[in-house]
């Protein structure tokens, strides 16, 4: 019986299984899908910080004084997390997890404060924020990403992908001290 988490595929010589966390070019996949969206979601903030300054202020949560400051540094931390997750660096998937949750708790404010504004996540030219506030939307947009926050998370402790020869080299630091523990 195939364990949780594999496909299996019967054929006329037995049964082939396949765990999708041990597959290095999904992991590729989720990975640089993310990157891209949190480098693009960046730069275009970066482009206009006070479009997007005005966009953080709609939301009523960040004092005058800090909006510039915020309007800067939170793309900018997008842009290198990105980059980040890009090259598999450490610490880099653990910002944008933390980015993205810090984004719906703000997206998840406004929707229970019956905020009527754009949800800011692509900049102030956001096709989106120009056809309609989607709150709603850019909270499953966010919950779907941070699904594959998850996968890459569940990857990296999966002990096929960290025997994969090709992923043996980037073994994280908690994977090692799972390994070395006492049988």
């Amino acid at each position: 019986m195939p364990m949780a988490g594999r496909l299996s595929h019967h054929s006329s010589q037995g049964v082939c299984r396949v765990n999708i966390f041990s597959s290095p070019w999904v992991y590729r996949f989720m990975r640089g899908a993310l990157a891209v969206i949190f480098l693009h979601a960046g730069a275009t903030k970066l482009i206009d910080p006070q479009a997007f300054a005005v966009l953080i202020d709609a939301y009523g949560i960040v004092p005058d004084a800090l909006l510039m400051p915020v309007a800067v540094g939170l793309p900018l931390l997008e842009v290198v997390a990105a980059v980040g997750l890009m090259a598999d660096i450490r610490g880099s998937l653990s910002v944008v997890a933390a980015l993205l949750v810090i984004f719906m708790v703000i997206l998840a404010y406004g929707i229970r404060m019956g905020l009527d504004v754009d949800c800011g996540c692509f900049g102030p030219e956001d096709i989106e924020a120009r056809a309609y506030h989607g709150l709603r939307v850019a909270l499953v947009r966010d919950a779907a990403m941070l699904a594959g926050v998850i996968y890459l998370y569940g990857c990296r402790f999966t002990d096929d992908f960290v025997k994969s020869s090709k992923f043996k080299a980037r073994e994280s630091r908690v994977t090692r001290r799972i390994h070395r523990r006492p049988q």
